[in-house]
């Protein structure tokens, strides 16, 4: 690993961009100061304290915890800048014009660190041009850091090296971007927008031309744009809005202005409608209209021809929804081009302009086919990228159809592809052998810095050579046993491979047999597979039971349940879960139960039963509720557990989820002493050495739970008051009422007299009895139905 660090940062421009960049520094619990302008009235840090608190209000949240904002302190360009001295890492992030970076850049210039790195966020400007405003001394030390909005969110990170700037610290700053911030980084080359605007505005570009050309309506141009094709929900013009109609104008002027001779240059121009919004000041979702906007709870959408908006309808046609349902990626792609359907025309003249541009533009923007396919994975949320996708569809069958294409004038450029392209031998662009290089004209492996290492499963192109899938120990239906023996043979990884990794009594078997036999074989256990770590129990089969009336059968299923966390908990060997993405239910219930936790920054880790009417019965509400008597043991009061059920109970009662690590740390669902790691392909290896560690050092498990103080009836009542409140005022239904009071009971221990000690067995069975009892209720029972049916949550 590098042995660089940031121990002290600096954000020059606390506009959007940098306010956010500030934030996700601040996740990563590096202390950040924050400059822009003195104010001209009042508290000079205005400008920066009012973006400050500004964050508070973004969705999603720039912040990953609400107590790192104080890790940022306000500062301004004519009071503070000697404090730069304290900083190692510099970066400037204010409006995209020259002239104000480089006055700026004289200003910071005599009292930066000797050590410190400088950095540009700039979209699209020369890094080149804006290293020459530096003293000679500080262009080593500079570069260009492309964050993408929102940073704390989007994985790319472009980092743009000048021809001074020092090999080994654009290496270290990669690495620290990687391990620390969890970024995916692409070295880009010095030219305008870098690499994933550069195709990504691109693609927009054309999208707009062929809406215009075939007189397609902007909302099944999203209908044809999203996930049907692999891109986001927000497709094409949905993006615009949320980028910014302003942004957008600005980046193709970018194009415009600087790339002259770039053979598509014609249409590097900003759409007569477009300007026209902005001009009114529609700039899309930052000004409430642009392309969409919200009439009511009605979303309406503005028709090009009339200037008017009208209420959405986007649909795909018949024969262009058959087409996207051919799984063959070849036949698709074939279909595409040979149809005259309007919007089938669109995607294949879509995809064919993208792939032509992207072709010819490889040698000048990225260094290889693999960086600018990641880039738009990363960057703009692509399930592919362009040269995947065109490889998966057969290179020469692709090739030949856009060549006939541009010989006809159907392409928006005549330019030729490029002859490497075209040799008849080529089969794709990526090889286990490595990616394309058209500047080098050879095959390029992957990055070998040693941070890179710690990813085990990294993000794999198409083409690309497969990751080793590890030695299977053993495997069952939803579960499998395995171990990495070139990482650590004598720590095995239990994976669930069950849909969305649900839990049911297949499952619930497989890991209790998985932990037996960890136990006899093994050092440790690491719970780990992708996203999602898990969605709970599989509620199918929970509801086709209760529609059976097999609720003894239930019973001794939520009983298996308990066990399973149980076998977690005091498994002979440290069992260590790595999470990311979401955790809900039964999956939380897991974790909490695991001797330690290696989570990934972006996890969603919550107790959501209450949503389908039930309550957490896999020992999660006995857990929270001896973890309020241990919090209780430390005070003068060790008996007066309440005070610490009261967040708990609120969380279960409103299904609320944490929506960061951090967070699940504040909610109890983590401990204070679990590993964040801000990449989530470093889960793995970092899990695998905290399980060593612990079997190194001589884990024990621990002891049962006794004599454990419980709120009992008194705590109840108190839950009870607050309850008939919320029902009387109408705020819950009679069945809410139901399902909070008994995750009431079940945190509080039953009904007792408070004060009463309990062991952990009086704890599981009453939470046990009061879900069984819930799931014999027609109501929950109809929420149960309506999730499977429609992943909403009922209420009734």
């Amino acid at each position: 690993m590098s042995k660089f660090t940031v121990k002290h940062a600096a954000v020059l421009g606390a506009g959007v961009m940098g306010a956010q960049i500030a934030a996700h520094l601040a996740n990563a619990g590096v202390p950040v100061t924050l400059y822009d302008l003195t104010a001209p009235e009042g508290d000079r840090n205005g400008i920066v304290k009012k973006a400050l608190a500004g964050l508070k209000k973004l969705e999603p949240a720039p912040l990953a915890q609400a107590s790192r904002l104080g890790l940022i302190r306000p500062a301004n360009y004519d009071d503070d800048l000697p404090a730069l001295a304290q900083c190692d890492l510099v970066i400037e992030a204010i409006a995209e014009r020259l002239d104000w970076k480089t006055a700026l850049y004289e200003r910071i210039a005599p009292h930066l660190a000797p050590h410190a790195v400088v950095a540009s966020n700039t979209s699209g400007l020369s890094i080149e041009t804006l290293a020459g405003a530096l003293p000679e001394a500080l262009r080593p030390r500079y570069l260009g850091v492309h964050f993408f909005n929102p940073p704390r969110y989007m994985r790319l990170v472009e980092v743009i090296p000048t021809r001074h700037t020092d090999v080994r610290v654009a290496d270290q700053l990669e690495a620290w971007l990687t391990s620390r911030l969890g970024k995916g980084v692409i070295r880009a080359l010095d030219t305008p927008n870098f690499v994933a605007n550069r195709i990504g505005v691109f693609s927009i570009l054309a999208a707009l031309h062929h809406t215009e050309r075939l007189g397609l309506p902007f909302d099944d141009v999203d209908a044809l744009t999203g996930p049907r094709i692999g891109r986001p929900k927000s497709a094409t013009y949905r993006t615009a809005d949320v980028v910014g109609l302003d942004t957008l104008a600005h980046v193709i002027g970018t194009m415009r202005e600087h790339l002259p001779d770039d053979p598509w240059h014609r249409w590097f121009q900003t759409p007569a409608w477009l300007q026209a919004l902005i001009d009114a000041r529609a700039l899309g979702q930052k000004s409430g209209v642009g392309v969409y906007k919200k009439v009511g709870k009605e979303i309406q959408v503005l028709d090009p021809a009339t200037g008017e908006y009208r209420p959405q309808a986007g649909k795909l046609s018949d024969e262009t929804a058959a087409i996207l349902k051919e799984r063959d990626p070849a036949k698709r792609f074939a279909a595409l081009a040979a149809s005259q359907d309007p919007q089938a025309q669109f995607l294949w003249s879509l995809f064919r302009d993208t792939f032509h541009y992207a072709a010819v533009q490889l040698a000048s923007v990225a260094d290889n086919a693999r960086d600018l396919d990641l880039a738009m994975r990363w960057g703009f949320g692509w399930s592919q990228g362009p040269f995947e996708t065109w490889q998966a569809a057969g290179w020469q069958q692709v090739a030949r159809a856009i060549a006939t294409d541009i010989a006809a004038g159907r392409a928006m450029s005549d330019v030729a592809l490029p002859d490497w392209a075209l040799d008849p031998a080529r089969t794709g662009v990526h090889t286990e052998a490595g990616s394309w290089s058209a500047r080098e004209q050879s095959y390029k492996p992957r990055p070998a810095l040693p941070v890179y290492q710690r990813q085990l499963y990294p993000d794999r192109v198409h083409g690309e050579a497969r990751d080793e899938p590890g030695q299977t120990v053993w495997e069952a239906d939803g579960v499998r046993l395995w171990n990495l023996p070139a990482q650590d043979p004598g720590i095995a990884i239990l994976s669930l491979t069950s849909k969305n990794h649900t839990i049911g009594g297949e499952v619930l078997a497989g890991i209790q047999e998985a932990v037996a036999r960890a136990e006899r074989d093994f050092d440790g256990l690491v719970f780990w597979h992708s996203a999602p770590f898990a969605v709970g129990a599989n509620l199918e089969q929970v509801y086709q039971a209760c529609q059976a009336g097999e609720f003894d059968m239930l019973e001794r299923m939520v009983e298996t349940f308990q066990r399973t966390s149980l076998a977690l908990h005091y498994a002979t060997i440290p069992t260590v879960a790595a999470v990311q993405g979401m955790a809900l239910g039964g999956g939380c219930e897991f974790l909490m139960h695991t001797h330690r936790r290696v989570l990934a920054l972006e996890s969603y880790i919550g107790l959501v039963e209450a949503g389908v009417g039930l309550i957490p019965a896999g020992a999660g509400s006995k857990q929270l509720a001896a973890r309020a008597a241990t919090l209780a043991a430390a005070t003068a009061t060790p008996n007066e557990v309440f005070p610490y059920l009261q967040p708990v109970f609120q969380n279960i009662a409103t299904a609320q989820v944490a929506k960061s690590a951090l967070q699940a740390v504040d909610m109890g669902y983590a401990q204070a002493h679990d590993t964040v790691v801000f990449h989530p392909d470093e889960l793995l290896w970092v899990a695998l050495r905290e399980a060593r560690a612990a079997a190194d050092a001589g884990h024990t498990p621990p002891p049962p739970l006794r004599d454990v103080p419980v709120a009992g009836r008194t705590g109840i009542a108190n839950f009870e008051m607050v309850l008939l409140n919320m029902r009387e005022g109408g705020m819950i239904s009679d069945h809410d009422y139901r399902v909070a009071r008994s995750a009431a009971v079940a945190l509080c221990g039953g009904e007792v007299e408070a004060g009463t000690r309990v062991d952990e067995e009086w704890l599981l069975a009453v939470e046990r009895r009061e879900f069984v009892a819930l799931l014999r209720t027609p109501e929950t029972q109809a929420r149960i139905r309506h999730t499977l049916d429609t992943g909403k949550p009922l209420r009734n």
